[in-house]
C-alpha cells in the first residue's frame, strides 16, 4: 500500500492539535496508509502531553519532541528526516492550512508531479499595509537570492520521496526549505488556497522572524548582496574622488572655500554607514560559514514515539 506521511511542526498548539489531527486523518483518502508525524518544537504549554495522549489512542499519530525551541524550519527538517512515506506533506498546526485540500494535493502527485505546493491567497479583509509589505518582501527576496518564490508560497506542500531523500542527504545546516523547493528543479505544481482563521492561540511569526527568514533565504542561495556591497563601495569611493578633485580645483583657482564642518560630518557619517553596511553583509556570510563549519545539528530530539 502507498504510504503518505504528514509532517506538522507544532509550537504551543495544545488548543488546536487534537482537532487538527482528526481533521487531517478524515481527509486522507482511505486507500493510502497514513503516518502523521507531529514535531513538538520545544512547546512551553501542554502540546506534548496532548500528543502523547493522542498517540496512545490513534495508531497513525507519531511525535518528536525537541529539547528546546529550534524554530519552524528545523521542525520541518526533523519531520522530513524521520518520515517514511512515499510522499511527505508538510502543514502548519494552526488549521490555517485546510486539510480539505489534501485529496487534491495527493491526486496531483499521483499524476506525476514531484512537488505540489500551495499559494496563500488572502481575502479582502487583509489590510493594505500587509499586502504591500508582503509583495515587497517577495520582490526583494527573489531579486537578491536569485530564486523565484511566488508571493504567498506556503510550507503547505507535498514532496515526493526522491526530493525528501535529497533533502535528508544535504550537509547544509539551517536549510531554507521554501527556497530549496523552488531551486531544486523537480516537476512542480501550485495550488491556491484561502487560509482559514486560526483555530486557537496566536501566530508565532513576528516581523522579526519574517525578516530573519528572508535574510537566511538570501544569504543561503546567492552572493548578490556581496556584489551589491562591492558596487556601493566603488560608488562611494568614486564620489569621494570627485569631491576631492572639486576641492583641489577650487583651491587652485583661488576660490574661497567654506571651512565649515557640516560637509565633512556628512561625508564621514555617510561613509561610515556604507562601511558598516558592507561589514554587516560580510558578517552574515561569515556567520553562515561559521555555523556550517561547527557542524552542530539543526535540532536535538529529547523524546519521540518512533523508537518505542
Amino acid at each position: 500500500m502507498i504510504k503518505i506521511s504528514i509532517v506538522i511542526p507544532a509550537y504551543n498548539e495544545e488548543g488546536s492539535i487534537e482537532t487538527l489531527i482528526r481533521r487531517v486523518l478524515a481527509h486522507v483518502p482511505k486507500e493510502y496508509e497514513c503516518e502523521l508525524l507531529v514535531v513538538d518544537d520545544g512547546s512551553s504549554d501542554d502540546t506534548l502531553v496532548s500528543l502523547k495522549a493522542l498517540a496512545d489512542k490513534i495508531p497513525e499519530v507519531k511525535y518528536l519532541s525537541f529539547s528546546r525551541n529550534f524554530g519552524h524550519q528545523a521542525a520541518l527538517r526533523a519531520g522530513l528526516d524521520r518520515a517514511t512515506g512515499d510522499a511527505v506533506i508538510s502543514m502548519d498546526a494552526d488549521l490555517q492550512h485546510p486539510p480539505e485540500l489534501l485529496p487534491e494535493i495527493i491526486r496531483h502527485w499521483r499524476e506525476g508531479y514531484d512537488i505540489v505546493y500551495t499559494r496563500r491567497r488572502d481575502g479582502a479583509d487583509i489590510g493594505l499595509f500587509k499586502r504591500i509589505s508582503s509583495r515587497l518582501f517577495y520582490k526583494i527576496l527573489n531579486k537578491l537570492s536569485g530564486l523565484a518564490i511566488e508571493e504567498g508560497a506556503a510550507d503547505f506542500r507535498l514532496l515526493d520521496r526522491r526530493v525528501v531523500t535529497i533533502i535528508k542527504n544535504l550537509p547544509e545546516r539551517q536549510l531554507f526549505l521554501r527556497g530549496f523547493v523552488t531551486w531544486c528543479g523537480f516537476k512542480a505544481l501550485a495550488l491556491d488556497y484561502e487560509p482559514a482563521q486560526r483555530f486557537a492561540g496566536k501566530s508565532k511569526y513576528s516581523m522579526r522572524k519574517m525578516f530573519s527568514l528572508g535574510l537566511q533565504g538570501i544569504t543561503k542561495f546567492s552572493t548578490k548582496p556581496l556584489r551589491v556591497a562591492s558596487v556601493i563601495g566603488f560608488v562611494s569611493a568614486g564620489l569621494g574622488i570627485v569631491y576631492g578633485l572639486f576641492a583641489i580645483t577650487q583651491h587652485l583657482l583661488g576660490n574661497s572655500t567654506i571651512s565649515g564642518w557640516t560637509s565633512v560630518i556628512i561625508i564621514v557619517v555617510v561613509m561610515s554607514g556604507v562601511q558598516l553596511i558592507v561589514l554587516g553583509i560580510l558578517g552574515e556570510y561569515l556567520g553562515r560559514v561559521f555555523l556550517q563549519v561547527k557542524g552542530r545539528p539543526d535540532y536535538i530530539i529529547r523524546e519521540n514515539s518512533l523508537d518505542e
